[in-house]
């Protein structure tokens, strides 16, 4: 028995076909998907890496651990950052990623939620000690924000990130992002 030339090409258009509406559905739901970092993937490759300066700005047997007392660290004088014009990973820009890191809040609704801060690598940055370089931050925005309780609580963040250059009154920038997900980290 032959099969027609014809009928064989028709079966593999088809199978191509479905092929590429497999990767069509398929790949959205990928792409979708944070891209988990870990902080030096902020820092470009060959840029030099600026080791944090752990030196206390406060004497930390007199502060605890709660929003107020961050917040009450604020008006003390500020620190100068290491690197507030720190090189960026500018094929970070717009992709969706999830990142840990420390909560420093900036702004604090009427509920006590946290709805701007910065994300950084290690407690107690831009508050405790001096802040990092600006690639080692990145200026969060949330609209439902989260309720901060204990500062030493790392946490995850996923969204869009942007590369993007904010100033606050602690620190700059090198990143900014808005919050889609905020939620504790969890030690496995």
């Amino acid at each position: 028995m032959s099969i027609p030339v014809g009928a064989g090409l028709s079966a593999k258009k088809a199978l191509q076909i479905l092929l590429l509406l497999l990767l069509v559905l398929i790949i959205p739901a990928w792409a979708d998907e944070p891209r988990e970092l870990d902080w030096p993937a902020l820092i470009p490759e060959g840029a030099p890496v600026i080791p944090p300066q752990l030196t206390p700005l406060h004497d930390l047997s007199q502060m605890g651990n709660s929003l107020s007392d961050a917040l009450a660290a604020e008006s003390a004088p500020a620190a100068r950052q290491q690197a507030p014009d720190a090189p960026v990973v500018k094929a970070l820009d717009g992709q969706q990623i999830k990142l840990p890191g420390y909560i420093v809040p900036l702004e604090v609704s009427e509920e006590g939620r946290t709805t701007e801060f910065l994300l950084v690598p290690y407690y107690g940055a831009c508050i405790h000690v001096p802040p990092p370089p600006s690639n080692q931050i990145v200026h969060i925005f949330s609209e439902m924000g989260v309720r901060v309780e204990d500062l030493y609580q790392p946490y995850w963040i996923e969204g869009r990130m942007q590369v993007k250059n904010t100033s606050s009154e602690l620190a700059d920038a090198g990143y900014q992002m808005e919050a889609e997900k905020i939620y504790a980290y969890e030690l496995k």
